[in-house]
């Protein structure tokens, strides 16, 4: 059969097999190798690797995908040995992280598993690339301005310029005198400052990513006009009571602003379009309107009382679109830190 033929009826030829192959990266190859290999096999290759070696065929075994069983063929045949029984490949996290605990301890497995569920990049300054900036600077707040002067020296200047532009502005001017007045960094700082946001960032960022699918539905319904949600929630709770309690228990309503502490109401209002303010209240509880009312001045709450009164009867459509603005500035700044919105219990975290 020649590579014009095509391979076993299947539509495919041989040298489709091989076009495909050439497009795996070294890495890949590795990876769909191993998972060729089986287990017992794979477990004594692994022992062989360093760390390095092991985080960058375990990234590519988790984001393989399906690996057709004509390229696993001619990879095979590429490393000059028979294999003629094999299927299609899928690479997982999963599968990846079973493989690996057969193969050395959990808390290696764990460190390993964290690294690559995290953002992509051999270096930690490449991770860090594509770490969102208001999340990079949410951690970078609470750091010495020295520190985050080398790190924003070490990422890409585009990225950096968004990071400073989200830091509080005082921390960032401090930021950048620290940076022009750098001087070269020890290479022993530098290896203790990438371990501590292996460890203590990267870390966190790889478990916070493992979203929970109840925690995701609830977003999507806080995204939902009224009318909407009432449907798809009626629905659900005929299905499956226990899951429509969960994600009402995760849903962040306008009803949930009561949980701001006064100097959050006062930054809220500060950035809150008055007349969305009072459209947002006529749909409100009474908790919620003295929440924002006795945060105000005398005049200023008068005058939002009198505006509510003029403007008669609100859609409900144009109260849900009101209510979702300022629902999604409260958002904006508790993740800024800028206000606190409590669960009640004393210790001001953050719930939403």
């Amino acid at each position: 059969m020649t590579d014009a033929e095509v391979d076993s009826g299947k539509g495919r030829t041989k040298t489709q097999a091989r076009l495909e192959l050439r497009q795996l990266t070294g890495a890949q190859k590795v990876a769909a190798v191993i998972m060729a290999i089986g287990e017992e096999r794979a477990t004594k290759l692994f022992t062989k690797m360093d760390n390095e070696e092991i985080r960058e065929v375990s990234q590519s075994m988790a984001t393989l995908g399906t690996v057709k069983s004509d390229v696993v063929e001619e990879l095979f045949r590429d490393f000059a040995q028979k294999f003629t029984g094999g299927g299609s490949l899928i690479g997982s996290f999963d599968s990846t992280e079973r493989l690996l605990m057969k193969a050395m301890p959990a808390d290696r497995v764990s460190e390993i598993m964290e690294d690559i569920r995290g953002p992509a990049g051999r270096t930690m300054w490449e991770k860090l690339a594509n770490v969102n900036e208001a999340t990079l600077a949410a951690y970078l707040k609470n750091e010495y301005p020295q520190t985050v002067a080398v790190v924003l020296s070490k990422i890409k200047p585009d990225h950096a310029a968004r990071v400073l532009g989200v830091l509080p502005e005082e921390m960032a001017v401090e930021c950048v005198m620290r940076m022009l007045q750098a001087e070269p960094v020890r290479k022993e700082v530098l290896v203790n400052l990438e371990q501590t946001l292996r460890n203590e960032f990267m870390a966190n960022l790889a478990r916070t990513s493992k979203r929970d699918s109840h925690e995701m539905m609830a977003e999507i319904f806080n995204n939902f006009d009224r009318s909407t949600e009432g449907r798809f929630m009626s629905a659900l709770e005929e299905r499956n009571r226990e899951a429509a309690d969960k994600i009402k228990s995760l849903m962040f309503t306008f009803e949930d602003l009561v949980k701001v502490d006064p100097n959050g109401v006062q930054t809220l209002l500060r950035g809150v379009d008055k007349a969305k303010l009072a459209v947002a209240l006529k749909g409100a509880s009474e908790p919620v309107r003295d929440l924002f009312l006795s945060n105000m001045s005398e005049r200023a709450g008068k005058i939002l009382r009198e505006d509510m009164e003029a403007m008669g009867p609100v859609r409900l459509s144009d109260v849900d679109a009101a209510q979702s603005e300022i629902i999604s500035l409260a958002k904006q700044l508790a993740d800024k830190g800028e206000i606190v919105i409590s669960d009640g219990g004393g210790d001001g975290e953050l719930v939403y």
